[in-house]
C-alpha cells in the first residue's frame, strides 16, 4: 500500500551565507518534526558539509533526512541535487569545490558560513565563495548528479534570477531534469498556466526556508512505498500509482 510522505526538500543551513544563523541541523530537524514533516533535504549552496550532522540529528526521529546541495551552474542557474546518503553528496561536493569560482567569502557582505556538528557545536567556518557560481554547466551538473544516482531539480523556475529559465530563457529539451521546482510565491494553478510548455516535467514546490519559521511553508506530498530516492523517482514518473501532489 502506498503511503503519503510530506516533504520539504529545499532547506539550507547556517552553512549557506544567505541563511539565518539559527538554521542549524538540529534546530531544522526539530522544527521539521514539530511541523510533522516526513522528509526533508539539506541543500546548502555549493556545499554538503552540514549534511552528516543533519542526518545524525534525524536518526530515531521518524524524519528522513536526505543529503542534498543547491549548485550554481556556470550560467548562474540554481540546481538541486538530492541523494539517499551523504557519501554521494560528498562526492558531488568534491566536484563542485574543484570548479568553484576563485575567491573567499566576505562574511560582512554575504554572511557567515558555519560548519557545525549534530550538537550545534561550531566545527569551522567555510571560507570558500559558496554564494558564487561554479564553472560547471547545467549539463555537467545533471550528468554528475545522475551518475551518482541522485535526483536533479531545477530550482525556483518562476524567479527572475538564478533559475534555469531566467538564465537561459528556456529549458533545452536535452536538459533532463527529474522535476522543476516553483517557489511558494505562486500556486499550482498559476504555475501550470505559466509553465504549460514544460508539461513533460513534473512540478514540485518546497519552502527554500532561510529561517526556521518558513520550514514547511510549502511542501510536496509523495505517494510511494518508502522515503527513498528510487521511490521518489518512481513517484515523479507516476509509476504503478506513485505520484506527487502539492498546492
Amino acid at each position: 500500500m502506498l503511503k503519503r510522505f510530506i516533504a520539504d526538500l529545499h532547506i539550507p543551513t547556517c552553512l549557506s551565507p544567505c541563511a539565518d544563523l539559527g538554521m542549524t541541523p538540529s534546530t531544522i530537524v526539530k522544527t521539521a518534526s514539530e511541523k510533522r514533516l516526513d522528509i526533508i533535504a539539506i541543500t546548502d549552496h555549493n556545499s554538503a558539509e552540514n549534511v552528516l550532522a543533519a542526518k545524525k540529528t534525524g536518526e530515531n526521529t521518524g524524519i528522513t533526512v536526505l543529503a542534498g546541495m543547491e549548485i550554481t551552474s556556470s550560467e548562474e542557474a540554481h540546481i538541486l541535487a538530492l541523494f539517499d546518503d551523504a557519501e554521494n553528496a560528498i562526492k558531488l561536493q568534491d566536484v563542485v569545490y574543484k570548479n568553484l569560482m576563485p575567491g573567499e567569502n566576505n562574511a560582512r557582505r554575504f554572511g557567515d558560513q558555519i560548519v557545525v556538528n549534530e550538537k550545534d557545536e561550531v566545527l569551522s567556518f567555510n571560507n570558500r565563495l559558496l554564494i558564487g557560481a561554479t564553472t560547471l554547466t547545467a549539463y555537467d551538473i545533471l550528468n554528475t548528479i545522475h551518475s551518482l544516482k541522485g535526483i536533479s531539480i531545477a530550482s525556483h523556475i518562476d524567479r527572475e534570477a538564478f533559475s534555469i529559465i531566467s538564465q537561459l530563457g528556456f529549458i533545452p529539451e536535452d536538459l533532463k531534469f527529474d522535476a522543476l521546482e516553483v517557489s511558494p510565491r505562486i500556486d499550482r494553478k498559476k504555475a501550470e498556466h505559466l509553465f504549460v510548455d514544460y508539461r513533460p516535467f513534473p512540478l514540485v514546490s518546497f519552502s527554500d526556508a532561510h529561517d526556521l519559521n518558513n520550514i514547511g511553508k510549502q511542501t510536496t506530498s509523495f505517494f510511494m512505498h518508502e522515503p527513498t530516492i528510487s521511490e521518489m523517482i518512481s513517484a515523479l514518473k507516476n509509476i504503478d500509482g506513485r505520484k506527487v501532489e502539492w498546492g
